[in-house]
């Protein structure tokens, strides 16, 4: 298991409150139904260790297999295309995580939308820091008493559900979130207990819980449910770079379509996210013909 390819994707953006590595370890904050927790693992070898403090320590523990790829089943999928095969081998380490939890995936996917990488990371920052809560971990090392990791990074918890709905607009505004991604959040903060249940579900009946809430399309859940249900099969479609890599990377197209991407994907039906994934690894995309998406800043405005 490589512990960066499977727990990478939780991380938004190299400044994320919730996360930080050090060398062969990951440190994740995370808000679990029993509250607040903060998780350290680390791979030494062939051999992972964990600890975790907080009121959730023992719900993320239990979950800790799920997060580092218990549930996936990297054997059933076979590459079928000479690229995808070498960057398959390249990276046998590779597992699709699964957190159990919606929102906290969800959030900061919503945050993403319609907008470059760096304005959804710099809001995300910004809104857990301010709203959310200095995460639960080792004691402080200046105390001789205490047996503290010097190690640690300060990390944050991402806010409560109520605590979303209560972000006042000009505060959404300063941190760069338009009205329709702000209330999209305030939603889907207010159905939170619905919509963490859509971990139980299979993918389609997981989706069509997202995309109840308005706001929330096929984009937004495929990314959410990557990552809370472990979801294999869950292809991105509806976005702005993918199908033209995945175009280009499968079949020289970098003009290719969400349709024309479902059909190259097609052979690996159940794998899907998958297998873009290591399209996306393999660093194979189009040489850049326009420029790049601008950048704004609403709360400059």
């Amino acid at each position: 298991m490589d512990l960066g390819l499977t727990l990478g994707p939780l991380r938004r953006g190299p400044a994320d409150p919730t996360f930080r590595t050090t060398p062969g370890t990951v440190w994740r904050a995370t808000r679990t139904p029993a509250g607040p927790a903060t998780l350290r693992v680390t791979l030494d070898g062939a051999e992972v260790s964990a600890t975790a403090w907080g009121p959730g320590a023992d719900w993320i523990l239990d979950g800790l297999p799920e997060l580092l790829g218990s549930a996936d089943d990297p054997a059933a999928f076979v590459p079928r295309h000479r690229l995808v095969h070498a960057s398959h081998r390249r990276r046998p380490g590779l597992r699709l995580t699964r957190t159990g939890l919606v929102l906290e995936s969800l959030i900061p996917t919503v945050l993403e939308q319609k907008v470059t990488a760096d304005e959804a990371y710099r809001a995300w920052r910004r809104l857990v820091r301010q709203y959310g809560e200095p995460a639960p971990g080792p004691a402080d090392p200046a105390d001789p008493a205490d047996s503290a990791d010097p190690a640690a990074p300060n990390l944050y918890v991402m806010p409560a559900p109520r605590t979303w709905t209560l972000i006042p607009s000009w505060d959404w505004h300063k941190a760069g979130v338009d009205s329709k991604r702000s209330a999209t959040i305030v939603r889907a903060a207010r159905l939170a207990a619905r919509l963490e249940e859509a971990t139980a579900m299979d993918l389609p009946a997981a989706a069509a819980r997202l995309e109840a809430v308005p706001g929330i399309g096929p984009w937004t859940s495929a990314e959410t449910l990557q990552r809370s249900n472990g979801a294999a099969d869950a292809v991105t479609t509806g976005d702005l770079h993918l199908p033209g890599i995945i175009g280009y990377a499968l079949a020289g197209n970098r003009d290719a379509d969400d349709a024309a991407m479902l059909e190259l994907l097609a052979p690996y039906a159940g794998q899907r996210h998958r297998a873009a994934r290591l399209v996306l690894l393999a660093g194979a995309a189009p040489p850049r013909r326009a420029p790049r998406m601008p950048r704004g800043d609403i709360g400059k405005l």
